[in-house]
């Protein structure tokens, strides 16, 4: 390979592409929530061998574990690639995290309430950063950087204007 090819940096491509991707949304969010889904969804129909004795950690309230795994893997997806509905994912996830205590094994054995629980908490307080500022500061009709105390805005409220100031007018 040569110093011009682009083989090297394919790699580097790809992991500033995925950080660029992560950054839009709630990931760890997301990634929580579809790790909690896991153990809930899986302890109901695991069985467990300890030498020759198999031990079937099975309940009748299998179908509802699966359920609720599925619904908890579906809302970190969606916290994924569908950020928007951010919020109803993250109290959704905290409800079924919930409910997963007396219907699936403790919660996949408390492991997978306790990830589902903070993965829906962590999407109920992500919000998107704010864009950068790129341009460079507006001046004001005098010259002076608006951020240097210019006034912003030199029309004054009259009795008759009501869209003066921004629709508040003053007591006097």
């Amino acid at each position: 390979m040569s110093a011009e090819t682009t083989g090297s940096r394919d790699f580097q491509h790809w992991r500033l592409r995925f950080r660029a991707w992560r950054g839009r949304r709630p990931f760890w969010a997301g990634l929580l929530t579809i790790a909690g889904g896991v153990p809930i969804m899986y302890f109901p129909y695991a069985n467990m061998h300890l030498g020759n004795v198999t031990l079937a950690m099975s309940t009748t309230a299998g179908a509802g574990s699966l359920i609720i795994g599925v619904l908890l893997i579906t809302l970190g997806l969606t916290m994924w690639f569908h950020s928007v509905v951010r919020t109803f994912a993250g109290i959704a996830a905290i409800l079924l995290a919930l409910i997963s205590l007396p219907i699936a094994n403790i919660g996949g054995f408390v492991i997978g309430f306790l990830l589902s629980l903070f993965g829906g908490a962590l999407a109920c307080a992500w919000v998107p950063a704010k864009p950068r500022r790129g341009d460079k500061q507006t001046e004001s009709t005098d010259g002076v950087p608006a951020s240097e105390g210019a006034p912003e805005s030199t029309t004054a409220a009259t009795e008759t204007t009501v869209d003066a100031n921004g629709g508040r007018n003053s007591a006097g």
